[in-house]
């Protein structure tokens, strides 16, 4: 018989906790009923093998974003209906799709209705929620406004996913056209350049230097094409470790922020990602340098990271936020300056960030709209200059050859 651990209330209120064995819910709210107690909540206590096997399969299971939406959009509309925060955590545990998502809401309802706060509950699922988000519902809870900070998120979430989506569809072209072309290179060095490599032997022509290279690259593939690959692997494992490190991010970063094309865009994005936070997080009331903090920890680059941390020790100088980016004019550009300098002249920041925000927004958007149209000559230039300097490679000798006959 299944074994359910449960949550209930009695006459006077008080909160009882217990474990219990029953075929099913139903019989173990008959038998609380029984005891004159009110079911709160109920969780099927599973054999602790399962647990661990759900456990480990859990740490490999990520959270779509979209999940994520739909949980702040459906919390926000039933929290504003006058739903308990226990009750619509239970209705969105069975609503949503993600077992991942699912099971987190079934633990923060327990938590919830066992008397810890929302925000409180968040803090141990850290992984799926940033600081921006557990911040915003702690000060949403503490203002009574949680409906209206729930909304603002999502409409944070919603703009974020939709950046993200269209850099990831304006790359996807690029990106093809790339792996096409090493494609195409690798099967000719591999298979088309040894049998022309034979016959210019067997003829005893003299070879150009393209010509040479290219076989002498043609001959390390096939010799060493065993090793190649696992050693590829094993770059990539390294190089991504070490990407993940403090210096390798720093690194790594700083060359983002140099790229040519790439650069704006990254600066742009991270622009629109601190505006729009700087709104969200103005908008309840939470204390400009704690904003500054939270911000800190939720830009992508690294270098913005920084400019924004020691903003945030400045501002407890009392200096002004203009003050305090404008030693950053490789990060920050003139026109968010001054308007944030306007905002904080007229005491109207919140409104003029989300001002920014969106203006940072429409750019990306333009950018991304026309990157297809701005790679592709170069990717046509780069792939017109390896064509050319294989054929070159390949006709010259038959040329000479057909000379010497």
């Amino acid at each position: 018989m299944p074994k359910f651990s449960y949550i209930s209330r009695n006459q006077t209120g008080q909160i009882i906790k217990g474990e219990i064995e029953v075929k099913n819910e139903e019989a173990l709210a008959a038998y609380l009923k029984e005891q004159d107690l009110t079911l709160t909540s109920s969780k099927l206590e599973r054999k602790k093998s399962d647990l661990k096997l759900g456990s480990f399969l859990n740490r490999f299971q990520s959270i779509p974003i979209t999940q994520k939406i739909f949980f702040v959009n459906n919390l926000e509309v039933m929290m504003r209906t006058g739903f308990s925060i226990g009750r619509a955590l239970g209705v969105l545990a069975e609503q949503t799709s993600s077992k991942k998502l699912k099971a987190i809401i079934l633990n923060l309802k327990e938590e919830v209705e066992s008397g810890v706060s929302f925000a409180k509950a968040l803090e141990k699922h850290k992984k799926y929620f940033s600081d921006l988000f557990i911040n915003m519902i702690a000060a949403g809870e503490a203002s009574g406004k949680l409906d209206e900070v729930l909304k603002r998120l999502a409409v944070q979430m919603k703009k974020d996913h939709t950046l993200i989506a269209k850099i990831k569809g304006a790359l996807t072209y690029p990106i093809i056209v790339v792996v096409a072309m090493i494609g195409v290179g690798v099967a000719m060095i591999v298979m088309v350049i040894p049998q022309l490599a034979a016959v210019f032997k067997e003829a005893g022509v003299s070879l150009p230097l393209l010509t040479q290279i290219l076989i002498d690259l043609s001959s390390f593939f096939i010799n060493y094409g065993l090793w190649l690959a696992p050693a590829f692997v094993v770059f990539i494992i390294l190089l991504r470790r070490f990407l993940k490190t403090k210096k390798g991010k720093f690194y790594w970063h700083k060359i983002q922020l140099k790229l040519p094309i790439f650069a704006p865009i990254i600066k742009k994005v991270n622009l629109a990602r601190f505006s729009r936070s700087l709104n969200s997080l103005l908008s309840t009331d939470i204390p400009i340098v704690k904003t500054f903090e939270i911000i800190a920890r939720v830009l992508g680059n690294v270098h913005y990271q920084n400019a924004v941390r020691e903003a945030a020790e400045k501002l407890k100088t009392g200096a002004t936020v203009e003050k305090c980016l404008k030693i950053y004019p490789q990060l920050f550009t003139p026109i968010i300056l001054q308007m944030i300098s306007v905002g904080e002249e007229s005491g109207t920041l919140d409104s003029i960030s989300e001002e920014i925000a969106i203006f940072y927004e429409e750019e990306v958007e333009q950018t991304m709209s026309n990157l297809s149209t701005i790679i592709e000559p170069v990717l046509m230039l780069v792939l017109g200059a390896g064509v050319a300097a294989m054929a070159a490679a390949v006709i010259l000798p038959i040329y000479s050859l057909s000379e010497a006959i």
